[in-house]
């Protein structure tokens, strides 16, 4: 789909480019008309007696030969395309100017035509460059991933293959200054990767063996190898890809609406020019009055209105790193009230270490981190990856687990040697049989802010693991970020214990948290916040969030680079883990409505105005195509301004576009242990 799209962009530059160079040529002789109708030129080029004609209009056939010629090769393409249209059942705004053109050479205006129809087609020129400019990231974005790559073969010589055939666990050697081919795993070598074109990360990553690198990021000081895990339209680049194309051809609300009336546009427009015709006393001032009336009428300002600002801020988007899947989503953005933010991985870091140990009475503790460990090598929990990697640290050699089972929100259990191990909450561990009588001891109490796992072997508590999680540097700043932009409530959901989610609930200034719960139960809370009648984003990482993601108004999935569970199901993935993308977010949403009205209200307001003067006042045909293609340029370039909005870390955006908000109060609410509605004070 890609590759594909980019042919058509090319196409269409060609296209344009094509255009160019007729409207150059076609103008230049409309020009040319112009010049041979002066005296001087005439008595020179054609020997004519300027005298003789003295005192009358001066004019020579060969100008209206000319005018008539640049006529023809300016509004061919544009009488072509109505015609296309007529026949194809459905109206287009070019009709408009095609009779427009058609009259006036009818009325033997031949330079008038010209002119309009110069200017039309420059309008179209600007609307289709400055479109094309728009998506120029989008293009670039398809150029990234190299035609050819450097792979291993199995005696270690490089061949030169074409990237699109390289397949899973296909080693390849980049080298400094190239762009990586697919996504894989580095297998040696150090490196640092400028990745800013998937994360919209400002600076370069630290890559060593074992690091996650995407095909289309560029290498820029090592060579490294890299072993291939995702090639094509499977790798990040590629869903990127596929996803922000698909988001061009989405509709909003408000861009549905011009299409409702578009039928009935034309057919009203055309009724309004004759009724001008019919009652003017003079016909030859009352066909140019609807001449004038069909050019101004045809709506390129009200129509362009909308996509090019959408287009203008889904490229804005994905340049700082931010996917958005359809622009319906954009527009939700600018109405959200209240964000649920998931705590693991998104609030906080989600590296947790173990921190504290504490083996049962008569239990070894490195037979109590080995079952652990042993138990928790086949999940993908951070928890799970905690014990492991201090396991590994320890030197303790783990045994492989069979009959692994992972109960999400719960823990793990897994068959170690003969014994049933299992590794979780106490609730869950109490609820498969295990005797836990032992906690009952003070001093096996639960330390405060701390996340524990028991583990039990063979229904046997051997102790529990404690572990801790860093809360992100940057989610505090964000958080009140989002609190200046109206969102009114700031909720985290988690399934750690309670004295865990307090203690970053507080670092954070959440108006609500809700722990201990499962992912079933965290729609609760997103359900709970709706009924109050809040717009509702669900932050989390996409991995365990899933069907909170599903359930609110807007899920957003945090760190989406390499992920496709993130990727699919998010309505917005941020494609790293910088939280300060999401009141970026919401400013370039609210930004994006403004830009619009602003555009439809001109729109508007140019059509209406113009008209009154092509009716009554001294509009010319002429003046009335000048004027369209400014007032095309002014919706254009105004959408336009949307594209650079934020620099690389979201900064000057940020100032940019907060200039255009206020700070409204903010709602807080006091914490809560059980789903509902808690007391409210206003601060």
């Amino acid at each position: 789909m890609g590759h594909a799209h980019l042919k058509e962009i090319e196409a269409e530059t060609l296209k344009a480019s094509s255009l160019l160079i007729f409207t150059l040529l076609g103008g230049m002789l409309v020009i040319s008309s112009f010049i041979v109708d002066m005296p001087s030129v005439a008595s020179v080029l054609f020997q004519y007696d300027v005298a003789a004609t003295s005192g009358e209009p001066f004019s020579t056939p060969y100008s209206d030969v000319l005018a008539l010629l640049g006529t023809l090769m300016l509004a061919g393409p544009l009488v072509w395309h109505a015609v296309q249209c007529l026949l194809g059942g459905h109206l287009h705004m070019d009709e408009l100017v095609a009779l427009a053109v058609v009259a006036a050479v009818a009325l033997g205006e031949y330079q008038e035509a010209g002119i309009i129809a110069f200017f039309m087609v420059l309008s179209n020129l600007i609307e289709t460059r400055t479109a094309l400019g728009a998506r120029a990231s989008i293009e670039s974005l398809l150029r990234l991933t190299p035609d050819q790559a450097h792979r291993l073969r199995e005696d270690g010589m490089e061949e030169l293959v074409d990237a699109k055939e390289l397949h899973t666990n296909d080693v390849v050697r980049v080298r400094p200054g190239d762009n990586i081919p697919a996504d894989g795993v580095v297998v040696s070598g150090d490196s640092t990767v400028n990745q800013a074109n998937i994360t919209g990360e400002s600076l370069p990553v630290d890559k060593a063996s074992g690091d996650e690198v995407f095909s289309g990021t560029s290498n820029l000081t090592g060579a490294i190898d890299i072993r291939v895990t995702k090639a094509g339209k499977d790798t990040t680049l590629g869903r990127v890809q596929d996803l922000i194309l698909a988001a061009e051809g989405t509709r909003i609300p408000v861009m549905r609406l011009i299409d409702k009336y578009a039928g009935w546009y034309t057919p009203t427009i055309l009724m309004l020019a004759a009724i001008v015709l019919f009652f003017s006393e003079d016909k030859d001032v009352g066909m140019h009055k609807a001449i004038t009336m069909l050019i101004i009428a045809c709506p390129c300002a009200l129509v362009l209105a909308t996509p090019t600002a959408m287009v203008a801020a889904l490229s804005c988007a994905a340049r700082l790193g931010i996917l958005i899947k359809n622009v319906v989503q954009l527009e939700t953005a600018k109405s959200l009230t209240a964000i649920v933010f998931d705590k693991t991985g998104t609030l906080t870091t989600g590296e947790l270490s173990v921190s504290q140990m504490k083996p049962a009475p008569n239990v070894d503790g490195a037979d109590l981190l080995f079952a652990a460990a042993s138990a928790e090598q086949m999940s993908k929990h951070p928890a799970a990856r905690a014990m492991v990697d201090v396991a590994k640290r320890a030197k303790i050699e783990l045994s492989h687990p069979e009959a692994f089972k992972e109960v999400p929100g719960r823990g793990v259990s897994a068959t170690i040697g003969s014994d049933a191990v299992h590794v979780g909450r106490s609730t869950w561990l109490t609820s498969e049989g295990v005797d836990m009588s032992f906690m009952s001891d003070p001093e096996f109490a639960e330390p405060e802010g701390v996340s524990l796992l028991y583990v039990a072997r063979n229904r046997k508590c051997l102790g529990w693991v404690g572990l801790e999680d860093r809360t992100r540097s940057e989610a505090r700043v964000a958080i009140d970020d989002l609190r200046e932009l109206n969102i009114r409530n700031v909720s985290m959901v988690t399934g750690d214990k309670w004295s865990v989610a307090r203690r970053v609930g507080a670092e954070m200034g959440c108006t609500e948290v809700q722990a201990e719960v499962l992912p079933e139960q965290k729609l609760a809370l997103v359900d709970d916040l709706k009924r109050r009648g809040h717009r509702v984003a669900v932050v989390g990482d996409g991995v365990n969030d899933a069907p909170m993601l599903a359930a609110g108004d807007l899920g957003i999935a945090m760190g989406a680079a390499g992920s496709d569970v993130a990727i699919n199901s998010a309505s917005i993935a941020l494609m790293n883990n910088d939280l300060s993308r999401l009141p970026f977010l919401i400013r370039l949403s609210r930004s994006t409505a403004s830009v619009v009205w602003q555009n439809i209200l001109f729109g508007v307001l140019f059509i209406v105005g113009m008209m009154v003067l092509a009716i009554w006042g001294p509009l010319t045909p002429i003046t009335a195509a000048v004027a369209h293609t400014v007032a095309t340029a002014i919706v254009l370039f105004n959408s336009a301004r949307l594209f650079r909005s934020g620099d690389e870390s979201g900064g000057d955006a940020e100032s940019y576009l907060g200039s255009l908000l206020t700070a409204p109060s903010v709602e807080t609410t006091s914490y809560t242990e059980a789903t509902g509605t808690a007391a409210t004070a206003t601060a």
